[in-house]
């Protein structure tokens, strides 16, 4: 009989994940094995994988773990690391509440965007501290087929695009990623973020996720959104010391993003799992070596 690594499957306003609880960082996830794992037809699927492990178990995290006792050490659905990604915190902060592991209240969790602070709600939400948005200096464009749009250019430890567009279906089919340029300002890639007005304070998008094509949500890239538009609107909390809010609805759902006086964004809405079972080691091993 082959071995089984356990995994769950859950979602944050439909970006959905595999899940790997991993806690000493012993099972060995290649770029090829987090692929096969996130594909959709031969594998589990998945717009990315949450490899769970303590801190002090991975060489990425040990620094953080007196902060945060767990690390989401996460992987796009091509294999590819990322610094960070919003729904998967939210994700991961409900998986950690499903094993027992926290309770409903605040934790840390860490990433490679540095430790997140959760709060696991009473009503099901979870809002995650995504930090301060970087709004880097320097004009940028975005292009689909024969249109282009300048885009804002805003990390949220990872690097987004934000172009405000007439109608979402501007955004092509998003199975490419959009070109931009100048080719400088994302040497390694970039999420790209296109944004229609729904009513005041309230937005809707489509995302390219860089590593995953279209995705039904981007956490990072709601936050990057919302960011842009309170710029664009002419409203910055840290220089008014009043807290901006937006409604943001993804094709997944629906989140909430408020920036605080003190720059700290805040993003709330579900995180959902919705399946549990064994992955056959020597199926991975063999899509693997394939």
């Amino acid at each position: 009989m082959s071995t089984r690594i356990a995994f769950l499957k859950g979602h944050g306003t439909e970006n959905d994940f595999v899940i790997v609880p991993d806690p000493e960082n012993a099972i060995d996830l290649p770029p090829a094995a987090v692929a096969a794992l996130c594909d959709r037809r031969a594998g589990i699927g998945g717009d990315g994988l949450l490899h769970v492990v303590r801190s002090a178990a991975h060489p990425e995290a040990e620094r953080m773990a007196a902060e945060a006792e767990w690390f989401m050490d996460y992987r796009n659905g091509d294999g590819s690391i990322a610094e960070m990604c919003g729904n998967g915190v939210r994700v991961f902060a409900r998986y950690l509440q499903r094993a027992g592991h926290v309770t409903e209240g605040d934790l840390a969790v860490a990433t490679r965007g540095g430790v997140k602070t959760v709060h696991l709600a009473k009503n099901g939400d979870v809002t995650v501290g995504m930090g301060r948005a970087v709004l880097p200096d320097g004009d940028v464009t975005v292009s689909v087929g024969e249109r282009s749009w300048p885009a804002r250019n805003v990390s949220m430890g990872n690097p987004h695009a934000v172009a405000f567009v007439d109608d979402l279906a501007h955004a092509g089919d998003l199975l490419s990623p959009p070109p931009f340029s100048p080719a400088a300002a994302y040497p390694d890639g970039v999420n790209v973020e296109f944004v229609v007005d729904r009513g005041p304070g309230h937005v809707a998008l489509r995302v390219h996720e860089r590593g995953s094509g279209e995705t039904r949500s981007c956490g990072t890239g709601a936050c990057a959104v919302a960011v842009a538009t309170a710029r664009r609107d002419g409203a910055d909390p840290t220089a008014t010391g009043t807290p901006v809010t937006y409604t943001v609805d993804v094709p997944g759902g629906t989140l909430v993003i408020t920036e605080r006086p003190d720059g700290e964004i805040e993003m709330t809405g579900p995180a959902v799992i919705v399946a549990e079972g064994g992955i056959d080691a020597d199926w991975l091993e063999a899509a693997v070596s394939a």
